[in-house]
């Protein structure tokens, strides 16, 4: 009887301490790690393609340029790029290039804000008919008409397309600098872009999408 009980605390001392060590995390378990989503460093094709085919269609029935265009998708991080020239009629993009995005109420945020809104600095989305050419604070910069509701106020907000230093040539994995609403590109590409509109008979679309 006695050898039992000592045989008996013993069994439940074993599997008291077999139940301690089942409670411990196994070492080779390790805690999980959060990792950040890459950022978007390039536009969806077919969305791409999608709203180049929804252009062109309005580019003929409003009397726009139905050859080229430019789209821009600001739901590409700001150091990819975003910028798009695009030919309506061969279904094809021509060249791609960085472009800032409007610093709005924080030009530290990367995440664009849209607003048509005086004053806000902020991108607008939306269709715009590129106008006319001229020497600004920037250099050569191009008019931008607001054709949507969304935008309908960027050439009273000196919304326009042009270039700047700032905005880098080559893709990166940092954030770029931020402008004050005006789609703006590396000079650069920017120069690339300016026969396309200078040789067009009719204006050249800009579609700024997300």
């Amino acid at each position: 009887m006695i050898q039992f009980k000592v045989w008996s605390g013993w069994l439940l001392a074993s599997l008291c301490f077999v139940a301690c060590k089942e409670k411990k995390s196994p070492s080779h378990v390790t805690s999980p790690v959060y990792t950040a989503p890459l950022p978007v460093m390039v536009p969806d094709e077919a969305r791409l393609h999608q709203r180049a085919a929804t252009l062109a269609g309005y580019a003929a029935k409003h009397g726009y340029n139905t050859h080229y265009a430019f789209l821009i998708d600001f739901s590409v991080f700001s150091g990819g790029k975003r910028f798009v020239c695009y030919d309506l009629q061969q279904h094809k993009i021509l060249s791609t290039g960085l472009v800032a995005h409007g610093q709005g109420p924080d030009f530290r945020a990367e995440k664009v804000v849209f607003s048509n809104v005086s004053g806000s600095r902020c991108s607008s989305l939306g269709k715009y008919r590129i106008g006319g050419k001229y020497s600004g604070q920037f250099g050569t910069a191009y008019k931008l008409y607001g054709l949507d509701s969304s935008n309908s106020k960027a050439f009273d907000r000196f919304v326009v397309l042009h270039s700047h230093a700032c905005v880098p040539a080559a893709a990166q994995q940092q954030g770029i600098c931020r402008s004050d609403g005006c789609p703006t590109l590396n000079p650069d590409y920017f120069a690339t872009l300016q026969p396309y509109v200078d040789a067009a008979s009719k204006p050249l679309l800009l579609w700024i999408y997300r």
